[in-house]
This record gives C-alpha cells, structure tokens and sequence, in this order.
C-alpha cells in the first residue's frame, strides 16, 4: 500500500465516521456535548490509521493502530448512551455496533501483521 486511503479499515471508519457526522435526530443535535463527543470519537479512529502510517515505521504505526482501536471502543461506549437517549433507533445503533466490532477486528488482525513483519 502506498497510500493510507488504501487501507480496507482506514476506508471502514471513514465509512462509519460519515455515518455518524450524518445523525439527524432533534434530541441529539440538541446535545453540543454529546454530539461533539461522538463525532471526535469516531474521526480519531480514521485519522489515528492515517497518523500512524505517515510515521513510516512500524512500530508507530502499531501504536498508532492501538489509539484507534480505543477510539473505536468509545464510539462504541457512546452508542450505548445513544439508544438508551432516544438519539438513534436500535435498528441503527445494531448496525453502528457491528461496523465498529469489524472495524475492531481489523484493526487487531492488522497490528497481528504488522507485529510479524
């Protein structure tokens, strides 16, 4: 890969972090805090990908792979306060659920990898 924007889970979050700038709910674009949160959340799992591979080392790009792994355990975290709010509908928040655990796997199969290399 030459580029981050060519990685299958840098084009994942950047899938999901659209998804999430997209959430039109009155009750949730009514909470600045809230809305603020989930959407620094869900842009760290991207940008950490791309941060991480213009480092140029491995090691770093591991690092770097793990802060987005946690960025992605947050978003994760704040959709539980999201249904349970009324600011999204099960249906979504069980669709946002399942992309953020793929994203999780590839993430973690991605730094298993890297670690080999």
């Amino acid at each position: 890969m030459k580029t981050f924007e060519e990685i299958p889970v840098y084009q994942k979050s950047k899938e999901l972090c659209i998804e999430i700038y997209k959430l039109d709910n009155t009750k949730y674009q009514k909470d600045y805090g809230f809305k603020d949160q989930i959407q620094r959340a869900a842009i760290s799992v991207m940008n950490n990908i791309a941060e991480g591979f213009e480092r140029g080392s491995n090691k770093d790009f591991i690092k770097f792979l793990y802060y987005s792994k946690g960025s992605v355990g947050e978003v994760r975290s704040l959709l539980n306060i999201a249904v349970e709010l009324g600011y999204i509908e099960l249906e979504s928040y069980n669709k946002f659920q399942n992309d953020c655990l793929e994203i999780s796997k590839q993430l973690s199969n991605f730094i298993k990898y890297l670690s080999t290399k």
